[in-house]
């Protein structure tokens, strides 16, 4: 990472509030009656993902007005040749688990991120429901903040058996069954959301692997605060993600690791 590509401690805290306020507006919808429309991909949209987008966008442009936004809400708004000129932009998922919201079961997250020269370098992963919030950047360290208290996050490192996997308990893919059958053994963890990265950098889970389609926003925020407790997110060549780089916004396969020395490559 650049020595000038971190935000500077004024513009992190900054983050922080509008990642909180973002929170603030989902929850007065969460509280509601809310109605559930579908985009044109069948993913589902609320009046909550409106509401942190706008939000957001509005924060981050009176915050840092240099820096161009990338939301989820309006994406399809800006021409891939436009935003691949952006060498620092923010990348931005307002509700991160909106399926989650629509069954409310807690488990969605505001992710904000910042990207230089395609490399997530600060995240904020903020969860509504319960207020916790977590920030980070490669190399500078991962934190955990609940109301005023702080406590830095570091990986569990020797990762031993049984590895604890996100892994749906009831709706397994194939491919995902078949790479934890060659883990050996293993607990699996359900958890929505990018919440599973916030798990893995607090030493809670070690492994989450991810087969099908995500978006960079879901996962640029929290590749930065897992790095920065000291784990990683390759790509299938055991590559660290990289953003803004290619004509989609889609991600391909991944492996995210609390402990970089996990042999994952013998699992595939």
């Amino acid at each position: 990472m650049a020595a000038d590509a971190l935000p500077d401690a004024a513009v992190r805290e900054g983050v922080i509030a509008i990642a909180r306020e973002a929170a603030e507006a989902i929850l007065r919808v969460y509280g509601s009656d809310f109605d559930v429309e579908r985009k044109a991909d069948a993913s589902p949209l609320t009046e909550a993902d409106l509401a942190a987008h706008h939000c957001i966008v509005g924060g981050l442009a009176r915050l840092t007005p240099g820096i161009p936004v990338l939301s989820e809400e309006s994406a399809h708004t800006v021409a891939a040749d436009v935003r691949r000129g952006w060498s620092r932009l923010w990348l931005v998922d307002p509700l991160d688990g909106t399926r989650e919201f629509v069954k409310r079961n807690g488990e969605f997250t505001v992710n904000i991120a910042l990207i230089d020269a395609g490399v997530a370098v600060f995240g904020v992963i903020q969860a509504p429901v319960t207020g916790a919030l977590w920030h980070g950047a490669p190399g500078h360290g991962a934190w955990r903040r609940d109301g005023d208290e702080e406590r830095p996050l570091s990986v569990r490192v020797p990762a031993t058996p049984p590895l604890r996997v996100a892994a749906s308990r009831s709706h397994l893919d194939p491919r995902t069954a078949a790479l934890m059958q060659r883990i050996g053994p293993v607990d699996t963890v359900g958890l929505g959301s990018s919440l599973k990265f916030c798990r893995l950098a607090e030493g809670g889970m070690d492994v989450y692997p991810r087969f099908g389609p995500t978006s960079e926003w879901d996962t640029a925020a929290g590749q930065a605060i897992l790095e920065g407790a000291g784990g990683v997110v390759l790509d299938p060549r055991g590559r660290p993600f990289r953003y803004n780089q290619r004509d989609t916004l889609l991600n391909g396969d991944f492996i995210a690791l609390g402990d970089p020395a996990l042999p994952w490559q013998a699992w595939r």
